[in-house]
């Protein structure tokens, strides 16, 4: 954390981004850190005027940190432009953070655009998931995000990183000597992460239809939460030990068996209710196409191919429409290696190990027996409550952000390794040797889905099906 005061330069500021997300994050996190100050400018396309800016800020920032904001400049400009950028950043001073707040395309156009400018030696770039499109596409914005500042000063938001969730497990992994033995694939049957959503489209079609579950939740936020869970302990949580350990997990990362055919399964929602609400049909969403066959439930199995996690199926799933919100990782382990004869109801596996988000909270489920069938196994929860968390998911990444610490960020590697895990669930669900199912809006999945039942019972099914 630092007192000294930085510059929030905002590509985008007049979008829907910067006011329901950015800036009463801002103000949350300024309204508990009362010795840090923030100069707020902004950039877009609307025509603003100097009052509906301001007021757009003061309302979104909130009354608890009003006196630690200084709302700046708006300026309305077309920030693909080299010529408007190069004017706009020619008054940008030191201790400037650079946030892209715009959709993926336009940054990378902006980002294009800054080529020839002048840049302050301090300038931070923030910019928001999917990086890229694809592998290539993903090298060429890193290679151009390179070429104007080095990558320390590159944040590629991924605000689920800043989950208090994030910090928890890794605390409770590498500070608790119980765990370190049992951290793999010996002891270790499955594991699973898992976000679902009650939430349905909500007005996102513009983005979400042309990205779909895979794309919005998996390739990014899951597969960086696997990253931090399979990693070998880094030697400190500084920037370049935390995300050398993360990367090296991803390049070992891969489909189960690289059998897309039988490690993935897709699905769309139809009408249904969600908590007393009516939900049409995904594809009777305003702004869908249908022939596009965007899934809005994923779920996939990977493996993590080392020495330490070989054969141990990673089960990452997210979709929406569904019961109720759902977001964890789940740590199966194996069974027992012998269960004394006279112990009745054998458990299937030897105990799980649970963090669950909003409110954080690890769960141990442990096998006991009961205090009227002493022979008779059953299952306890041990429940530890870690309180709610960051309320703002932009809370955690602005603080880092501010204080340009890059360690919970995505790295140049990560992103471009992300897409390539990806590329052959791309490839097979394009050719549609994955169908794309059906679920009610409201229930778990497809009939016969196993994960709907059992988070360990997908990664079984896997295993069975290669």
């Amino acid at each position: 954390m630092t007192s000294s005061s930085r510059t929030l330069l905002i590509l985008g500021a007049s979008g829907d981004l910067t006011s329901r997300l950015l800036l009463p994050s801002l103000g949350a996190l300024l309204a508990r850190t009362p010795d840090r100050t923030v100069n707020v400018r902004g950039a877009g396309r609307d025509e603003w005027d100097e009052e509906r800016w301001r007021t757009t800020v003061t309302e979104a920032v909130g009354t608890a940190a009003a006196g630690q904001v200084t709302i700046r400049d708006y300026t309305a400009a077309d920030v693909t432009d080299p010529a408007a950028l190069g004017a706009l950043l020619a008054t940008v001073g030191p201790g400037t953070v650079l946030y892209f707040a715009l959709p993926p395309a336009i940054t990378r156009k902006a980002v294009e655009a800054l080529r020839g400018v002048d840049l302050p030696d301090d300038l931070v770039l923030a910019m928001e998931k999917p990086f890229g499109d694809d592998a290539a596409s993903a090298r060429s914005l890193n290679a151009a995000l390179t070429a104007l500042v080095p990558e320390d000063r590159i944040f590629r938001v991924d605000h689920f990183l800043g989950r208090s969730m994030i910090l928890n497990l890794l605390g409770l992994r590498l500070a608790n000597r119980m765990w370190d033995p049992v951290w793999s694939a010996e002891h270790i049957e499955s594991v699973l992460i898992r976000f679902d959503e009650s939430l349905a489209l909500e007005n996102r079609a513009g983005y979400y239809d042309h990205a779909g579950a895979m794309i919005d939740m998996i390739q990014s936020h899951l597969l960086q939460v696997l990253g931090l869970v399979a990693m070998e302990p880094p030697a400190t949580l500084g920037e370049r030990d935390l995300r050398d350990a993360k990367a090296a997990a991803l390049r070992a990362t891969h489909v189960w068996r690289d059998a897309p055919e039988t490690a993935s399964h897709r699905a769309r929602y139809t009408a249904g209710t969600v908590d007393g609400k009516d939900i049409p049909s995904y594809v009777d969403e305003e702004g869908v196409d249908p022939d596009r066959g965007t899934e809005t439930l994923a779920e996939v199995v990977f493996e993590v191919a080392n020495e330490r996690w070989a054969g141990v199926p990673f089960v990452l799933r997210s979709g929406k429409a569904l019961p109720a919100k759902r977001s964890e990782v789940v740590v199966t382990f194996r069974p027992v290696r012998h269960l004394p004869a006279g112990l009745s109801h054998a458990p299937r596996d030897g105990g799980r190990l649970t963090f669950a988000l909003g409110p954080d909270r690890m769960t141990l489920g442990v096998h006991v027996t009961s205090g009227d069938e002493p022979f008779d196994l059953r299952e306890e929860d041990l429940v530890a409550e870690m309180g709610q968390g960051q309320q703002r998911s932009y809370e955690e990444v602005l603080d880092e952000l501010l204080d340009g610490d890059v360690t919970l960020s995505v790295r140049a590697d990560e992103a471009e390794d992300c897409w390539r895990i990806l590329q052959p669930l791309r490839d097979a669900w394009a050719a549609g040797t994955v169908p794309l199912q059906d679920y009610p809006a409201g229930t778990a999945g497809p009939d016969g889905w196993p994960s709907t039942v059992d988070p360990a019972a997908v990664a079984e099914a896997a295993v069975t099906a290669s």
